[in-house]
């Protein structure tokens, strides 16, 4: 776990600084077709590493907003809140995540924060109500091993900074169409090939951004899992969350495709039809996570 922990640390810091990178020449691209001259690369850097601190440092904030969630409380989630208190004996957390509640009928829940002492745990009002006390103990100590072993920072920042990038990219090609590219330094070889560069990220950036953070949520779940079954010593309690998850008809209102691949399930449903793990799923399928865990047990 110390070895995943690490890894995931290392994978956080590649990918923010690649994120500044295809932000700077997104931006600078953006900067030097509205004829900013020699300023563009000077915005382009200040934007690019303003976004990776505000992405870092508020990616919890951000992602809880988008969610509408709300904190918990102990007088109406007791059961949650005693549950959690039980599993920090064994989970070994140094600080206890904050807990938040979604209203949804869907039950799902996912983990955020940019490391274990700024971690939230967010349910959905449809867990609490259709899951037993160890069905939501095996979902608890789910997204606990997530918060245990940092795959919070990584998707999280991922899930903000891929959605920051499709939004620049989305917004200033509109303004690009519109307005045309006017270069007055067209002979400038240098800068045309920031140009040129600038572009293809701008064009294929969010279709990369978002194969990575898919790829990144997938792998990540099956270590969760076995994780939490470490904490729980109980593998039949998660399983039969699971079932129960991937058999709920409803949809998750406030689900979108920028967060999606933190939830414990896929919270976008496929209209009753078998799901399988391929190129753009969010999560492997739920019948070879419950595969593996059966294969867990003695």
């Amino acid at each position: 776990m110390f070895e995943t922990s690490k890894k995931n640390k290392l994978e956080s810091g590649f990918i923010v600084g690649i994120f500044i990178i295809v932000i700077t020449l997104i931006v600078y691209y953006i900067c030097h077709a509205l004829r900013l001259g020699t300023m563009s690369i000077v915005i382009a850097l200040i934007f690019s590493i303003g976004s990776a601190w505000a992405s870092y440092y508020y990616s919890d904030k951000i992602v809880l907003s988008l969610n509408k969630a709300r904190p918990a409380t102990k007088e109406e989630n007791q059961e949650l809140v005693n549950i959690l208190d039980a599993l920090m004996v064994t989970s070994g957390l140094p600080v206890k995540p904050r807990l938040y509640v979604v209203d949804d009928n869907q039950p799902n829940a996912f983990a955020t924060g940019r490391n274990p002492e700024n971690a939230v745990i967010c349910v959905t009002t449809g867990l609490l109500e259709k899951l037993d006390y160890y069905e939501l103990e095996g979902v608890i100590a789910h997204e606990m091993s997530h918060i245990k072993n940092y795959d919070i920072r990584l998707s999280c920042v991922v899930s903000v900074m891929v959605g920051f990038i499709v939004m620049l990219s989305d917004l200033f090609s509109r303004a690009l169409f519109w307005g045309g590219v006017k270069d007055n330094d067209s002979d400038n070889k240098a800068n045309g090939i920031l140009m040129l560069i600038g572009l293809v990220f701008l064009i294929l950036a969010p279709i990369f951004g978002s194969l990575m953070q898919l790829a990144l949520s997938r792998k990540r779940e099956f270590l969760a899992d076995s994780t939490a079954v470490e904490f729980t010593r109980n593998p039949d309690g998660l399983i039969s969350a699971l079932e129960k998850l991937e058999n709920d008809p409803n949809e998750l209102e406030t689900a979108n495709s920028a967060t999606a691949n933190m939830y414990i399930v896929n919270p976008f449903k496929k209209n009753g039809k078998k799901k399988t793990t391929n190129i753009w799923s969010t999560h492997p399928s739920t019948a070879d996570r419950i595969e593996a865990l059966r294969n867990l047990k003695y």
